[in-house]
């Protein structure tokens, strides 16, 4: 691909290192331009490698001249990247042949250099530690507090008070709410042997991590620790279900098998146990600069699963207006099997 555009700040990043919330990457074969205001040139200038700068007031009619002095005749883009009418100004007027491929930087982006798995391993020990501060939390302050307030100190404690960006709005859950995957906080109270959830990460160096745990409550002994003891016989039951689904594809993963097959890894064992139809989502997704990358770990997915691939593993079971279970970690595929980061 010799000739491309870029809009997705993530995308711009992986290629020179430098992205803003108002840019238009150009590669052009071997020469590449960042256009952007004059609120980030400084600092463009700064931090983007091997790219020219350019500033401009007007990002898409600049553009179109630097496209028509190049006399290119096709240019590759990423549909996701453009609005209908922001791309409808961009190709108007222009003799040049635009061709649609979808997530092709996500593409470019799946086989991890050894470097981003450092930092994304990096990214993931950040984030168990912002847990083992909310854990502590929780254990001197978490009684009868409610879900929105467990919310933002989870936001204050993954973060480590502000030290780094979240990977996505955490998750946190008690009991019936935790039966639904997303769920948003409510003014559910805490109590002694209920049951938590909470899924959270935290960004380093602008990658992500992604980490989920269901804990039981008890208010001394309290952690997000795998091992876990729960009161109520049905919470552990399930709970130990999830967890023997998650170990089992992450025990027996290899490179070179396709995605679905990792999927049936989970999946098959808690259909086996009756469950298969509380499981209501795939086994994992690729994690990277962005939150949710290639590849997709599910049931219809042919891809073949290739050393340096950065993904979850998170089975769970989702019983309506009871509780939901989910185990996820973040894993490198490193000689040929899973690792944890």
């Amino acid at each position: 691909m010799e000739n491309y555009i870029l809009r997705d700040e993530n995308a711009i990043y992986y290629e020179c290192g430098f992205s803003c919330d108002n840019v238009i990457f150009i590669t052009l074969g071997s020469e590449s331009f960042f256009l952007t205001d004059a609120r980030y040139v400084l600092e463009a200038k700064e931090y983007a490698r091997n790219c020219s700068i350019i500033e401009s007031s007007d990002l898409i009619k600049t553009t179109k001249e630097l496209l028509k002095d190049s006399k290119i005749k096709k240019l590759t883009f990423d549909p996701n990247d453009f609005t209908y009418h922001i791309y409808k100004t961009l190709v108007e007027d222009l003799d040049i042949e635009f061709i649609e491929e979808l997530n092709f930087s996500k593409q470019k982006r799946i086989i991890k250099s050894d470097d981003e798995i450092a930092i994304l391993s990096k990214a993931a020990k950040l984030g168990k530690e912002g847990f083992k501060y909310l854990a502590k939390y929780i254990r001197k302050n978490g009684f009868n507090k409610k879900e929105q307030l467990l919310y933002f100190k989870a936001i204050e404690k993954m973060s480590q008070t502000g030290k780094f960006d979240l990977s996505f709005e955490p998750i946190v859950a008690i009991n019936e709410n935790a039966a639904k995957p997303h769920a948003l906080p409510t003014k559910k109270k805490l109590k002694l042997n209920d049951l938590l959830l909470v899924d959270a990460g935290i960004k380093y160096k602008r990658y992500c991590s992604d980490r989920t745990c269901t804990s039981h409550v008890d208010f001394e002994t309290f952690s997000f620790k795998r091992e876990q003891n729960f009161k109520n016989k049905k919470h552990q039951k399930i709970y130990d279900l999830v967890y023997k689904a998650q170990l089992n594809a992450i025990n027996n993963a290899r490179s070179g098998m396709k995605a679905s097959q990792i999927d049936a890894l989970t999946r098959d064992v808690i259909t086996k146990a009756g469950y298969g139809k509380y499981f209501v989502h795939s086994t994992g997704h690729g994690v990277g600069l962005d939150i949710h990358e290639f590849p997709f770990i599910n049931s219809k997915s042919d891809v073949i699963i290739e050393d340096n691939m950065v993904f979850t593993i998170e089975p769970g079971i989702y019983l309506p207006n009871e509780f939901g279970v989910r185990i996820e970690d973040t894993i490198a595929m490193i000689d040929g099997k899973a690792v944890i980061l």
